[in-house]
């Protein structure tokens, strides 16, 4: 049975007791958590349940266009007021260049790209989390009173810490 298939039979054996007046689109801690795709990071490990926040998920937790569309939406339309971004030590975008990604993926596909890919490689977490939170609170359209806040995850202790920064808006 293929991983697939595994969910499908989850989601059948769920279908059984699941009930939609128990959630919302609209998260109730009004938050929005922008983090890595990584396993290592799971929503228990911050005290969250299922409906309490938004969560937009990238390689790297990085702060694309998609995410802060995203973000965006979840202000703007389902009222999140503070956003959280999370970046955690042994990210996979901090074991090679960014060309060397490139390199790395042409190979094993066997083609160059067809249209530009950008991996948004770095070395320094707690420097990529700034930067994130730079491009968030430059946008135009994320207001002064949204609170932005960013933490590094620590996956061998599971120890949450905050960044400091400062916004520049």
């Amino acid at each position: 049975m293929s991983a697939i298939d595994e969910v499908l039979a989850a989601n059948a054996l769920y279908r059984e007791t699941h009930d939609p007046r128990q959630y919302s689109p609209e998260p109730r801690r009004h938050l929005a958590v922008l983090m890595c795709m990584d396993t290592r990071l799971d929503r228990h490990a911050f005290g969250i349940d299922f409906g309490d926040a938004h969560f937009i998920r990238n390689a790297g937790g990085i702060a694309t266009d998609d995410a802060i569309r995203s973000l965006l939406i979840s202000h703007y339309m389902l009222g999140t007021r503070e956003v959280m971004v999370i970046n955690h030590t042994d990210c996979g975008l901090q074991k090679a260049s960014e060309e060397e990604m490139h390199d790395i993926v042409e190979k094993e596909a066997g083609v160059k790209a067809n249209v530009p890919v950008r991996f948004h490689a770095f070395k320094d977490v707690e420097k990529n989390v700034r930067e994130q939170l730079d491009r968030l609170s430059s946008h135009s359209w994320v207001r002064k009173e949204m609170i932005l806040r960013g933490f590094v995850y620590d996956v061998k202790t599971g120890h949450l810490t905050e960044v400091p920064w400062e916004s520049k808006r």
